[in-house]
């Protein structure tokens, strides 16, 4: 035949995609995807495991710095009720002054809980899981 193309006639860029080719092709595609996914999952996992231990560990930070700052006011107030008390000469004004005082400063971080904890926290947080990483 002139012109036209038989079996035979195959070009020959056209008999490296055989069947046989192509089944090794896509085993060998998919042994190399399931490894590259293998390890983006290890990947993954190590570095939930970082971030996670960086929060933790500042949370136990801060809830140890908590412990020691409520026994410091503890004291501090104990102290200032004992002043106010030989101050004023009863010890239940004292006492008063210092739930007052107390109170008051409830109310100024209840107030300001967004300015103080939400944002801190949030802006934290958001550092520790959306920050670019360094290898990108």
């Amino acid at each position: 035949m002139t012109g036209g193309v038989t079996q035979d006639d195959t070009p020959p860029a056209m008999t490296m995609f055989t069947d046989d080719m192509n089944e090794i092709d896509y085993k060998k595609l998919f042994g190399e995807a399931r490894k590259y996914f293998s390890l983006e999952w290890d990947y993954t996992k190590l570095t939930a495991v970082e971030k996670l231990a960086v929060l933790l560990s500042s949370i136990a930070f801060v809830g140890v710095v908590l412990v020691i700052v409520a026994f410091a006011l503890q004291f501090l107030f104990s102290a200032l009720i004992s002043l106010l008390a030989s101050a004023l000469g009863c010890t239940w004004g004292a006492q008063l002054i210092a739930v007052g005082i107390l109170m008051l400063l409830l109310l100024v971080v209840f107030a300001f809980k967004r300015q103080l904890i939400v944002d801190p926290v949030a802006r934290f947080v958001s550092k520790l899981f959306l920050k670019p990483e360094d290898n990108e």
